[in-house]
């Protein structure tokens, strides 16, 4: 079924947005647009999106707006608002689902039996000419003038029906060198090619082509003795099935540039491996029971968990990804969609959060300063320089997802001396092996459904402290995959009574098609209740029509409602900052001046079996070893251990109890033994 409509499309010739006319046709697997409705009348078309293969993504930034990569461009579409986006995504996805399962990779069997009715139906088609020509043989013998019009007239219909059949048999000799992926086709295609599978005439178009008769319906004209139609050549024919079915997605204007942002190859290779060390290590997987006790030394465990920039494990194996985004849909939640092992980076995301405190003098700085004012601008700054440090590369990876009841701890230390006479504080906190001068951090994994992680940190010198729950929901979006962070953390100061709460960006990996790459976007608030001050702050993500990657902008705002601070820059880069009441500007963040202060964890040897990094110890191992496969089956054991450990509590009705946080509220928990807890 036919659907069409208006829809804005983005060209380069004006850089911006032009109104065509849109009919989305699922059986030939065609999205056809035109000028306007008119020109669709007439058949004047613009240009066709071919949808086989093709992959729909949207910006869950702009509702209004989506996307088709197809043939190695992207198109850029733009609805009313979202309720058409909708209705356009939900046909297309539709039409591309039957395009793509029906003809995607023909197997020689099917191949063979195509092949086979091309040739029964050339076959008939020589008895029905062998038919004709008997026929005409009978008219000549015919003496009677009316009863030879007769003849006449139901043989110039047989030789209209030759010729229709003539030009179905081509059209299918086309399409099945099309559908083969072996074959590559061009778009002048040799009428020796196509003839070399259809018996009839190939004597006649090996001397004389144009003497090869085909049924057009713009071309047919009778001679003056009404017994003959006007023939055209292979050539012309292939060209006429070619503009219905073209191969590619095209515009009919070469002035009319499509802008398409996702042009690089996708390479497909074999996962790299090497040698593994001697292990007794037993890991099979369906059904048998795995063990992931190895011989493998702890240093070489701790040597897998240095921090350097990850290299890639592998080139981006296109099929893999294009068979995994098949299971999806636009907007579906990615939690039951299994991702390849390549794609994870070397560490929990309980220590990815740890990350988050990569600058802890900038986070202790805070309880320096006199005036509510200048806390919270310190506040806004230590908030703005933590999100570069969670990304150890440009190409878009995801950490390990926690196990129910894993738990990460850490501390940095930041040199300064202790202002306070008690110096056991620390002992009972987060972690018992720091001094009250550290910075010390633990999470822990307090649910399952949905993954809810809770975090916790403190200074007992500076007498501050930070605590959150933070949960992630992934969305997929054809040719992005959106994370949105949902949960939030209160930072407070114990001396001032002051809490600051925060909210969280969402991450989006984009161009998952071929050279994956990360950014943040959404908006994010900080707010004291206490003192009133408030900033709104915004990351941008890139347009797809110029605009710079990493973007923020921001607001402060004081006590009277009144702004009084401009931020902009790059989150990732350099921030500047703007007072609008002083006038001064200045650099707010250097995050490539400023150098990030190294957590300290505890070694793997002397950690519990459920600490991040001895649990994930074979599946960083084999990573950083790149024996994809070994790395696989060790993230499969302890994900099915914890699956049957979790039919036991419901076997046995029991509820799962957390180790450092308790339940605080509907999703919330909160750290048991919090400083301002041990200060009383």
């Amino acid at each position: 079924m036919l659907f069409e409509g208006p829809l804005s499309k983005w060209t380069n010739v004006i850089h911006g947005w032009q109104y065509r006319y849109f009919v989305l046709d699922p059986t030939q697997g065609m999205l056809i647009y035109y000028t306007s409705k008119d020109n669709m009348v007439k058949g004047e078309r613009r240009g066709v999106v071919l949808l086989k293969d093709a992959h729909l993504g949207i910006d869950s930034e702009d509702d209004s707006t989506f996307t088709i990569r197809s043939n190695g461009k992207t198109f850029h579409f733009q609805a009313r608002d979202a309720e058409e986006r909708q209705k356009w995504i939900s046909n297309l996805e539709d039409a591309i689902s039957l395009n793509t399962n029906n003809t995607n990779n023909l197997s020689y069997s099917h191949k063979t039996i195509f092949q086979r009715k091309i040739t029964e139906a050339d076959s008939y088609l020589q008895i029905l000419i062998d038919q004709v020509n008997e026929l005409e043989q009978i008219s000549n013998q015919v003496q009677e003038t009316k009863e030879r019009e007769c003849y006449n007239r139901i043989i110039l219909s047989a030789k209209r029906l030759i010729e229709a059949v003539k030009y179905s048999i081509l059209s299918l000799q086309l399409a099945k060198i099309q559908m083969d992926p072996q074959n590559e086709i061009k778009t002048n295609v040799d009428h020796q090619t196509i003839l070399s599978d259809i018996s009839i005439n190939k004597d006649e178009a090996s001397s004389n082509t144009t003497q090869t008769i085909i049924r057009s319906d713009t071309n047919e004209k009778i001679t003056k003795d009404n017994n003959l139609i006007e023939p055209l050549d292979f050539h012309t024919a292939a060209k006429t099935v070619r503009k219905k079915f073209p191969i590619s997605s095209y515009s009919s204007s070469d002035d009319d540039n499509d802008f398409y942002d996702a042009d690089e190859p996708i390479d497909v290779s074999v996962f790299l491996s090497s040698s593994n060390p001697q292990t007794d290590e037993k890991t099979t997987i369906n059904g048998t029971s795995l063990t992931n006790e190895s011989q493998i030394p702890f240093e070489i465990y701790e040597a897998a968990y240095e921090e350097e920039p990850e290299e890639d494990l592998a080139p981006i194996d296109g099929t893999i990804i294009s068979h995994l985004i098949s299971q999806a849909r636009i907007s579906m939640d990615l939690t039951k969609i299994t991702l390849p092992t390549f794609i994870l980076e070397r560490r929990s995301f309980l220590e990815m959060l740890a990350d988050f405190l990569a600058h802890p003098d900038e986070f202790v700085n805070v309880t320096d300063y006199q005036t509510p004012r200048d806390r919270f601008i310190q506040v806004v700054k230590w908030y703005l320089s933590a999100f570069h440090a969670g990304r150890k590369s440009p190409v878009a990876k995801k950490p390990y997802n926690p196990i129910l009841g894993e738990t990460f701890q850490c501390l940095y230390d930041i040199g300064s001396s202790s202002s306070s006479s008690n110096t056991t504080i620390a002992k009972d906190g987060p972690v018992s092996w720091a001094s009250d001068n550290n910075v010390t951090f633990i999470a822990e994994q307090t649910s399952h459904h949905p993954p809810i992680a809770s975090f916790y940190a403190e200074c007992p010198a500076k007498h501050i402290q930070i605590d959150g729950c933070l949960w992630t929901k992934s969305k997929f979006l054809g040719l992005s995959v959106a994370v949105h962070m949902i949960g939030d953390a209160t930072l407070t100061l114990l001396d001032h009574d002051e809490r600051y709460i925060m909210t969280f960006p969402s991450a989006y990996g984009r161009s998952i098609l071929g050279v994956p790459w990360f950014e943040m976007g959404g908006k994010i608030t900080i707010e004291c209740e206490k003192t009133g001050y408030l900033a709104n702050i915004e990351f941008l993500t890139k347009p797809f029509y110029n605009g710079k990657k990493h973007q923020i902008i921001g607001t402060l705002f004081g006590p009277d409602k009144k702004e009084f601070c401009k931020i902009d820059g790059e989150w990732n880069g350099v921030m500047n900052a703007k007072y609008i009441d002083s006038k001064i500007s200045e650099v707010f963040f250097d995050t490539k001046k400023t150098a990030v202060i190294k957590k300290i964890v505890r070694p793997i040897a002397e950690q519990g079996e459920y600490e991040s990094r001895r649990l994930w110890k074979d599946v960083t191992y084999y990573l950083k070893s790149k024996q994809l496969d070994k790395a696989t089956a060790a993230k499969t054991f302890l994900e099915q251990r914890q699956r049957e450990e979790a039919k036991e509590r419901n076997e046995k009705s029991l509820k799962w109890q957390t180790k450092y946080f308790t339940e605080s509220g509907e999703l919330k928990w909160t750290y048991e033994n919090k400083l301002i807890k041990r200060l009383k």
